[in-house]
C-alpha cells in the first residue's frame, strides 16, 4: 500500500534563477530501524532546468515499490529467486507520506513514478525544491535493495529524479536483468543514523559519530549519480592508496583480502592511466550479498559475497572499470546497456592484460566470451530464430542468458575487434577522448561512436554490424 500525503506551500517552491555550473542537490536525514526493517527519511532536493521545456509535471523513479508485493516487473528471475529470498518471500515498499512543494500522486507502468506539480510551472533556467518525508520498508532479499543474512543493502532507496529524455521525463520500469537506473549528476549531503553496532560503506566522504546506542554518518558526495550504502555488524576493514587515493575496502568471509585490496587499487592506478584521472577524492569496494558478481556505484563497488576466490580480482577489475563507465561517463543503461557493461567487460580484460598475476589472461577472457556467445546464438537460433541485436531496452531480452551474452560477452568481443581494426594507437585515443569529452554526461552512443569513426572510418561500419546483430562471431 502506497501513501500519500499532499502538502501544498503557500510561497512559491524555490523558484529562481540558475546558472548552467550549479548542480542539482539532495538532502538527506534517515533513519534505520532494524527491528521493523524500516528506512525514514526527510530530503530536501533542488533541481534545475536545464532543458527548453517548462516543467508543469515533474517525476521521479521509486524503485522500491518493484519490491512490493504484486509488483509487474520482479526485481530478479525465477532462476535466481531461490537463493536472493534466504527466508523465503519477503517484501518492501516505499511510501511518500508528505511533499511539500507541488501536489503529488503515484503513477506509472508498475507504480513506479511520483509525479509531482510544483506550485507553479518551472521554466527553463529556473529551480524548484521539494521537500519529501517517506518510509521505505526493506526486504529481506540479498540484493540491491535488501537485507541479506550478514549485510543491509541501501540502494535506489530515495525518489529519484527522472532522467530527461526527447519526449519528456523518461520513466523506467524496474527489471529483473541488467541496471536499469538512468541518472544525472548531482550533489549529496547525507546524514544517516542507526545502531552503532552497524558499520557503513557508502558513496561519498564522511564521519562518524556516536550518541549512546546509536551512530551518525554525515556524508557529502558531489557530482554523482546516485548514492548507496551498505551497513553490517561483521566488516573488517582494510586501506590503502592509489595514486593518492584512500582505498578502502570493508570485506566478511574473503579468504585474501589483502589481494583484494591490491586488485582494486592496481585496477584504480591502471585505468586512471590508461582512460584518464579518476575524479573522485575515495574509492571503497564492499563485499556484501548479491546474486550477482558485482554491482557499482560513485566511489563504491559492491562484490558478493560467495565468489570464488580465483573471481575476485576479476570482478574487482570490472566493478572499478564502472567508475569510468557509469559513474564519470554515463549512458542510457536501460536501452544501450552493452555501452558501459561491454567497455567495462574489455577494461578488466585489459587489466588482466597487464597483471598476469591475476592468473587470467587478455587471450583467455576473449576465447570465453566468443565460445560463450557462439554456443548463446547455436541455442538462440533453434528456439527464437536468433536474438543477437544488441541495442534494445532491458525489458525486451528474454532473460539473464541472453542478456548476459548479448551485453558482456558480445560487448567484449566488440570493442576487441575494434581494437584489432583501429590499432593501439588510434584505438586508445579513441577511449581517452570519449572519457574527456563526455564525464559527467549521459552520453549517447552516437557520442561513443563518433570518437572512434573519427580515427577509423571503418570503425562505425563495425559497431552497426555488431549492435544490429548482422555480424558473425
Amino acid at each position: 500500500m502506497v501513501v500519500l500525503v499532499f502538502a501544498m506551500l503557500l510561497v512559491s517552491p524555490g523558484l529562481a534563477a540558475c546558472g548552467a555550473e550549479t548542480p542539482d542537490r539532495y538532502t538527506m536525514a534517515l533513519i534505520y530501524q532494524p527491528e521493523t526493517r524500516t528506512l525514514s527519511g526527510e530530503m530536501t532536493a533542488v533541481f534545475y532546468n536545464r532543458t527548453d521545456t517548462v516543467w508543469e509535471t515533474v517525476k521521479f523513479q521509486l524503485w522500491p515499490n518493484a519490491f512490493r508485493e504484486g509488483a509487474k516487473y520482479l526485481p530478479v528471475s525465477e532462476a535466481y529467486a531461490p537463493a536472493v529470498y534466504y527466508k523465503g518471500a519477503s517484501f518492501g515498499e516505499i511510501s511518500v507520506t508528505s511533499v511539500d512543494g507541488g501536489e503529488a500522486r503515484i503513477a506509472g507502468e508498475d507504480e513506479n513514478i511520483l509525479e509531482v506539480v510544483p506550485s507553479a510551472p518551472v521554466y527553463p533556467d529556473e529551480s524548484v525544491t521539494f521537500t519529501m518525508t517517506f518510509t521505505v520498508i526493506v526486504p529481506e532479499i540479498e540484493h540491491r535493495l535488501g537485507i541479506g543474512e550478514k549485510t543491509v543493502n541501501l540502494a535506489h532507496f530515495y525518489p529519484v529524479l527522472c532522467a530527461w529524455g526527447g519526449d519528456g521525463f523518461c520513466e523506467h520500469v524496474y527489471t529483473c536483468c541488467g541496471d536499469p537506473f538512468v541518472n544525472g549528476t548531482a550533489d549529496y549531503d547525507v546524514t544517516f543514523t542507526l545502531p552503532a553496532e552497524y558499520h557503513v560503506a557508502h558513496t561519498g566522504a564522511g564521519t562518524r559519530s556516536e550518541d549512546g546506542e546509536l551512530a551518525t554518518y554525515h556524508v557529502i558526495a558531489e557530482d554523482v549519480r546516485d548514492f548507496a550504502m551498505v551497513c553490517s555488524e561483521q566488516f573488517s576493514v582494510l586501506s590503502a592508496e592509489a595514486e593518492g587515493i584512500p582505498v578502502t575496502y570493508c570485506y566478511l568471509d574473503d579468504a585474501d583480502p589483502a589481494r583484494t585490496l591490491v586488485a582494486a587499487t592496481q585496477s584504480l592506478s591502471y585505468y586512471a592511466e590508461t582512460f584518464g584521472t579518476y575524479e573522485y577524492p575515495s574509492y571503497t569496494v564492499v563485499e556484501t550479498g548479491f546474486p550477482y558478481g558485482g554491482m557499482e556505484y560513485p566511489m563504491l563497488s559492491l562484490i558478493a559475497d560467495d565468489l570464488p576466490s580465483q573471481d575476485i580480482p576479476l570482478v574487482v577489475a570490472h566493478e572499478t572499470a564502472h567508475q569510468w563507465w557509469y559513474a564519470m561517463i554515463g549512458s542510457d543503461q536501460y536501452h544501450e546497456a552493452w555501452q558501459d557493461e561491454g567497455l567495462a567487460e574489455f577494461s578488466a580484460a585489459l587489466f588482466m592484460e597487464s597483471y598476469p598475476e591475476y592468473g587470467r589472461t587478455y587471450a583467455e577472457l576473449l576465447s570465453e566470451s566468443e565460445n560463450a556467445y557462439r554456443a548463446y546464438y547455436s541455442v538462440s537460433s533453434q528456439l527464437t530464430g536468433g536474438e543477437t541485436a544488441m541495442r534494445r531496452a532491458l525489458v525486451d531480452f528474454t532473460g539473464d542468458y541472453a542478456y548476459r551474452n548479448l551485453v558482456y560477452d558480445k560487448g567484449f568481443i566488440l570493442f576487441d575487434r575494434l581494437r584489432q581494426t583501429m590499432g593501439e594507437t588510434r584505438f586508445f585515443a579513441a577511449v581517452k577522448e570519449y572519457a574527456r569529452a563526455h564525464k559527467g554526461t549521459i552520453a549517447s552512443p552516437e557520442m561513443l561512436i563518433s570518437c572512434f569513426a573519427s580515427r577509423a572510418p571503418q570503425a562505425e561500419g563495425i559497431f552497426n554490424a555488431f549492435l544490429d546483430g548482422l555480424c558473425v562471431i
